[in-house]
């Protein structure tokens, strides 16, 4: 007698099925799109391992019970939940492209509830130990100091995600109005002001770039470059960050998204409005600005109970 339980395809080669047909599908639909190298990646795992798990059968065979049971079955293989709540969304999101196409009546996963995960608020540096990193010289913990002082100053001085500041051209920076372009989450752009800091990290940048340039006798767009003169990956500055966070006593899972962070925080501690936030972090949503929020009452909750003498 039957189990009930679905079991997954375990060939080596799962047949081309209905499903994997629909992934591959949208997976064209996200470059068309102009969807990020990372985001057709990461869609691409969770979308194939699902298709390979639903084996042959068709979208008519799929309902939320056997959605429910690949989410198990995610779970008995030792994923977190984080992970298989990223698998869920890119499955409703696979659905509801099929959707729109006309090539599916429903949403299955709709009503397939997300995991609940923890709140978990990232551990942002403060205002002080900021500017302690950037105030002081990088000489001793840098290759190209001028270069690595403008990839803190841009991060955590404009709220840069990592992959726009890896994607960034020379042109995007207008030094007559102050403010970088950058190109965010599906091909948005917007403008975000510099301050004093990042015009001085510029000035000292840009002069040794263009001699490396000369030097190695390449040219490029990217802003940001190595010593070969080709341009920088985001775990290219993902490292960088690393090794001047840990050399300037920061916690060691400091990384380009956690000056990013800072950059919201620290402009809410200090009065910014949350609208002005959203539109310079390139948020679609006010909720995910919202965060910060939770961050600055925490930072102040840690003032209170360091330093109110009713509170020790």
């Amino acid at each position: 007698m039957s189990s009930g339980k679905i079991k997954p395809d375990r060939a080596a080669n799962p047949p081309r099925g209905e499903l994997a047909k629909s992934v591959e599908l949208f997976l064209d639909s996200l470059s068309a799109r102009q969807a990020s190298e990372h985001t057709r990646r990461a869609y691409r795992g969770d979308l194939e391992r699902f298709a390979a798990y639903m084996g042959e059968r068709s979208w008519k065979q799929v309902d939320h019970l056997r959605i429910r049971a690949f989410l198990s079955h995610l779970y008995e293989q030792g994923l977190s939940k984080s992970s298989v709540a990223r698998t869920l969304a890119a499955i409703r999101s696979l659905c509801r492209f099929l959707a729109r196409e006309g090539n599916l009546d429903h949403n299955p996963a709709a009503l397939v509830a997300t995991p609940r995960l923890p709140k978990k608020l990232p551990r942002v540096p403060t205002i002080e130990e900021m500017n302690t990193v950037l105030d002081s010289g990088l000489q001793e913990c840098a290759t190209f100091p001028e270069r690595d002082r403008l990839i803190l100053e841009l991060l955590y001085g404009c709220g840069l995600r990592n992959s726009e500041l890896a994607g960034m051209k020379l042109d995007d920076v207008s030094l007559a109005e102050e403010s970088v372009l950058a190109r965010g989450k599906r091909a948005k752009q917007r403008r975000v002001p510099f301050g004093d800091s990042v015009r001085t990290a510029l000035d000292g940048y840009l002069p040794l770039r263009r001699r490396r340039l000369t030097e190695v006798k390449k040219a490029t767009s990217a802003l940001l470059i190595n010593r070969r003169g080709t341009p920088l990956t985001t775990r290219s500055i993902g490292r960088i960050v690393k090794r001047v966070a840990v050399a300037k006593g920061l916690p060691a899972d400091v990384h380009p998204h956690t000056l990013r962070h800072a950059f919201g925080t620290h402009l809410l501690e200090e009065g910014a409005d949350l609208r002005a936030i959203q539109e310079m972090l390139g948020h679609e949503r006010l909720s995910t600005t919202q965060r910060y929020t939770q961050l600055s009452v925490k930072h102040m909750m840690q003032v209170y109970d360091d330093t109110h003498p009713r509170a020790k």
